[in-house]
C-alpha cells in the first residue's frame, strides 16, 4: 500500500539522492547533472519501493532487472544504490576517479547490482527485450525495466528493439522514457523532433502511459498498470525537469554534461536542503 507516509519518505529520499548527486559530480569534476538530478524521484521509487531486489544478494535470481540505457545518468543509479546499501555512500565520492568501480557509464563486472555496461545510446532496450524474452522462455517471473532517455530516441535500435518487443507481446517489459525534452547540443525538438512519441510506440503495439516523472504517485501506480497489461510491453513516458530542484539550471541543456564547481556546488546544496526541510516539514 503506498501511503501518503510512504510518498512522503519517497520524496525526501529523493532529494538525498539530489544531495549525493551533486556532492559526487563536484568530487569528480566532470561528469551529467541535468538528467540525474530529473531522474532522482524515479530511482527513489525504484530502489525503496518498486523494485524486487536485495542489496545484500545483488545475484539474486528472482531480482527484478533494471537495465539503464542512458548510462551517463548513472550517477543517480549509484547515489539510489548507495542509499539502498549496496556499498557505502562515502564511496559516491569515488565516481570518475581512476580505479574506482563506479565510472563515468556503468560498468556490469566492476559493480555487482549493475545488470549491463551502457555508454553507447540506443542499445539498452534491444538488451532488455532479449532479457525479458528469455525470462518467458524461462518461465521466469521477474520484470524487466528499462531507462531511456529521450534524446536517444534519435537512435535507429531504439525502433528495432521496439519493434521485436511489440511483436512478440512481451508483457514482462516495461520501458521508462525520460522525457527531459534536452539533449547534449540542444532542445530535442530542435535537433530531431521527436513527437508525437506517444503515437509511435502505440504504432509498435506498446501500451503507452504518460505521467508527471516527479510525481512519484503517478509514477508507481504507472509501473502497478504495466502488470495488468498482458498482451503488449508497456512503454511510461516520464516528463521530467532536467536539473529538477536547481532553479538556475532547470531546463538548460548546457547542464546535460557539466559538472558543478565547488563554489556552485554549495549553492545548489544549500537549495536543496531547503527543499527538503520543507518536504520534512509537511511530513510532520
Amino acid at each position: 500500500m503506498l501511503t501518503e507516509q510512504k510518498i512522503k519518505e519517497l520524496e525526501l529520499q529523493a532529494e538525498s539522492l539530489r544531495e549525493t548527486i551533486v556532492e559526487m559530480l563536484t568530487a569528480a569534476g566532470s561528469g551529467h547533472t541535468a538528467g540525474p538530478l530529473g531522474m532522482a524521484d524515479i530511482f527513489a521509487a525504484f530502489y525503496f519501493y518498486i523494485l524486487k531486489h536485495d542489496p545484500h544478494n545483488p545475484g539474486w535470481e528472482e531480482r527484478d532487472r533494471l537495465i539503464l540505457s542512458n548510462g551517463h545518468i548513472v550517477p543517480v543509479r549509484y547515489a539510489a544504490m548507495a542509499h539502498a546499501g549496496y556499498f557505502p555512500v562515502a564511496e559516491c565520492l569515488t565516481l570518475r576517479k581512476f580505479g574506482s568501480r563506479l565510472q563515468g557509464h556503468p560498468e556490469r563486472l566492476r559493480l555487482p547490482g549493475l545488470e549491463t555496461t551502457s555508454g553507447p545510446l540506443g542499445s539498452g532496450l534491444s538488451q532488455a527485450a532479449g532479457y525479458a524474452y528469455g525470462a518467458r522462455m524461462d518461465d521466469k517471473k521477474f520484470r524487466v525495466y528499462c531507462a531511456m532517455s529521450d534524446g536517444e530516441q534519435d537512435a535507429g535500435n531504439v525502433w528495432e528493439a521496439a519493434m521485436f518487443a511489440g511483436n512478440n507481446k512481451l508483457s514482462n517489459l516495461t520501458a521508462i522514457v525520460d522525457r527531459n525534452n534536452i539533449q547534449i547540443n540542444g532542445m530535442t525538438e530542435h535537433v530531431m523532433p521527436l513527437e508525437h512519441l506517444r503515437a509511435k510506440y502505440e504504432a509498435f503495439n506498446w501500451h503507452v502511459i504518460e505521467v508527471d516523472g516527479h510525481n512519484i504517485r503517478e509514477f508507481v501506480d504507472a509501473t502497478e498498470q504495466a502488470k495488468a497489461i498482458y498482451e503488449r510491453p508497456t512503454v511510461i513516458i516520464a516528463h521530467t525537469i532536467p536539473g529538477k530542484g536547481i532553479k538556475e539550471i532547470e531546463f538548460d541543456y548546457r547542464w546535460h554534461g557539466k559538472p558543478p564547481s565547488k563554489e556552485e556546488a554549495q549553492k545548489f546544496l544549500a537549495e536543496l536542503r531547503t527543499l527538503k526541510g520543507k518536504i520534512a516539514s509537511e511530513h510532520q
